[in-house]
């Protein structure tokens, strides 16, 4: 495993090795004492599996009571992966990271309390997200930005959906402006 600390402070990411052969692969997805080395958590409280259709588009997505981290892996499929700064008086309020994991690259990441979060499905296919966090979910103790906002300015590969265009629940569309959460953001 290999641990590159990014340039928004916390933010991780984790590039697996993957041995594989005509029959396939084997990977080592977590290992405790290489995390503990790395500066990350080695317990999690909850692991969570979704799929999504292609051009699915979720997020962005915060839990503070209590608050969440998630280490997240994409088992099958491609997604572009975002995580926005969302801690008032950080360095890097504000500012995001966009990375593809796939089934086949062998990447995580790992996304401290403090940040929102959301993906898209890249490609034709389906995709399944597995990712490991440490609270449980807690439904009142969630908030969420919207995924387009334009002071935060996602570069989402927008391209790369079918049509162009993404496919958005209803709750996400309803997603607050990054203005209104600065103008009251979470004590992180």
């Amino acid at each position: 495993m290999k641990f590159t600390h990014l340039e928004i402070q916390g933010l991780v990411l984790v590039e697996l090795k993957l041995f594989g052969d005509a029959r396939g692969f084997f990977v080592e997805r977590f290992h405790e004492a290489r995390f503990a080395e790395a500066g990350l958590p080695t317990h999690f409280a909850q692991d969570n599996h979704s799929r999504s259709a292609p051009g699915v588009l979720r997020g962005l997505h915060y839990q503070h009571t209590p608050p969440q981290g998630k280490l997240v892996g994409c088992i099958r499929g491609r997604i572009w992966d975002v995580a926005v700064d969302v801690r008032a008086g950080s360095k890097t309020y504000g500012q995001h990271y966009g990375v593809e994991l796939s089934d086949m690259n062998g990447k995580l990441l790992w996304i401290p309390p403090g940040f929102a979060h959301g993906f898209c499905v890249l490609g034709t296919e389906s995709a399944d997200v597995l990712y490991k966090v440490t609270n449980p979910y807690n439904p009142p103790g969630e908030g969420g930005i919207k995924w387009d906002d334009a002071e935060l300015a996602v570069a989402w590969p927008l391209a790369e959906l079918p049509g162009g265009k993404p496919t958005i629940s209803a709750r996400d569309e309803k997603g607050m402006a990054f203005a209104t959460y600065k103008a009251n953001p979470v004590a992180w």
